[in-house]
């Protein structure tokens, strides 16, 4: 009796070379948008002192930025859907630009709701990135390793955080002057950013990005056939994985927002360090997030994506009681610690939230992407909580890390 063949599965590859220098461009755009984001945490401990604000009032900048990745969302996807991966890059990177140099104005009249309106655009610029850019990486290749591929793009966005408090703590907080109301050092800051952005917008005009065939349309066409008409709203909201993906993203980002953006006040007021040495720590927080990301892709050949994300959320809880408590040097570690395990989640959720979507891939991006208000609505929470005790906000976070849990542990299948 004759045996039939197996036919041979080629290992997947990370990327192939013809997308070897896309790769590295669109990668690199993950850490320009990393040091926006923190460089937010830094201003936020920095306009509590130059504007007298309180932290309650110094969370509509987590607000602002993220609160654009609500509006933004659906528009980037439409316009990526509609112009293509480059566009929406150039697109997005032109926003941040803007918002970068609309600080000039701001400083100038001192205004916080001017830097609102900055914080805002800029906030859209980098809304527009984070949309375009994780389905574009996903595309990059097979779409069995687009786990791999996102984590490893991620590092780079981790790299960002690192260099945003260490830039916003050089630049602003170790200049601080006890009743001081000088801006100019934001001012000069946000115009070497804006600078910058401009010219990488300037360069990527130029990159030649070669044709691409999404890999998630190709393997899911099967799928999605004879379900709902694919590219319609409905059909993507069959999808259970992706709808706890959304929920699982916005409790994801509420948890990180919050987190981050009190780190420097509890370094301050139960740690004793100076606002500068605290900025300094939180170079190191988000250097744990950086190895955090190649561990965790590294993890990931010998653990399922989805159980290691459900294995970090636990760490995080109790994490989370350990800080609360208030126990001097353990619970600094175990806020440092945070960040180690907050790693993977918000790549891996989007990872998972995209498989086997086929034509809705790109919009489903979108709808991620809009989770991220949850880092505009938390840290008014926490920071209402702060006001009294900022110990006692980390006990908020519990919450999400117990909806991630869930997604990793239960929602994330692909049906």
């Amino acid at each position: 009796m004759l045996e039939t063949s197996k036919p041979i599965v080629a290992p997947a590859r990370f990327t192939d070379r013809k997308y070897l220098v896309t790769l590295i461009f669109v990668t690199s755009l993950f850490m320009f948008w990393g040091i926006a984001i923190t460089m937010g945490d830094v201003l936020n401990k920095h306009f509590q002192l130059v504007l007298s604000l309180s932290k309650t009032q110094s969370a509509f900048v987590q607000f602002a930025i993220f609160g654009a990745y609500f509006v933004m969302g659906i528009p980037a996807g439409l316009f990526m859907k509609r112009f293509g991966y480059k566009n929406g890059v150039l697109l997005g990177l032109s926003l941040f630009a803007t918002g970068s140099f609309l600080f000039v104005p701001a400083a100038a009249t001192a205004s916080f709701p001017y830097f609102g309106v900055a914080l805002f655009i800029l906030g859209c610029g980098l809304s527009t990135l984070e949309t375009v850019a994780h389905p574009f990486v996903a595309a990059l290749g097979d779409q069995r390793t687009s786990d791999q591929r996102i984590n490893f793009a991620q590092a780079f966005n981790a790299l960002g955080a690192i260099l945003g408090p260490a830039i916003g703590s050089y630049f602003l907080l170790r200049t601080n002057v006890p009743g001081s109301t000088d801006l100019t050092s934001v001012k000069v800051l946000y115009i070497a950013i804006g600078s910058v952005i401009a010219f990488i917008a300037f360069c990527f005009a130029f990159v030649k990005v070669p044709e691409l065939t999404d890999p998630h349309q190709e393997e899911a066409s099967e799928a999605t056939e004879g379900v709902v008409a694919s590219g319609s709203w409905r059909s993507l909201f069959a999808h259970r994985h992706f709808r706890w993906a959304v929920i699982a993203q916005f409790f994801n980002v509420a948890a990180q927002g919050g987190t981050w953006a009190f780190f420097i006040n509890y370094g301050h007021e139960k740690m004793g360090f100076s606002d500068n040495v605290a900025g300094n720590y939180m170079v190191l927080f988000m250097g744990l997030m950086l190895i955090g990301r190649f561990v965790g892709t590294f993890l990931m050949k010998f653990i399922a994506p989805h159980s290691l994300l459900a294995i970090f959320a636990v760490c995080n809880i109790f994490a989370c009681i350990l800080v609360g408590q208030d126990l001097g040097l353990v619970s600094f570690i175990a806020l440092l610690s945070l960040n180690f395990f907050f790693s993977i989640m918000f790549p891996t959720i989007f990872s998972l939230g995209l498989k086997n979507l086929g034509k809705d891939t790109q919009q489903a991006s979108s709808f991620i992407s809009m989770g991220v208000v949850g880092g505009a609505v938390f840290p008014f929470l926490m920071g209402a909580v702060a006001d009294h005790n900022v110990a006692h906000a980390y006990y908020l976070p519990i919450i999400c890390y117990f909806m991630i849990f869930l997604f990793g542990f239960k929602y994330y299948k692909a049906k």
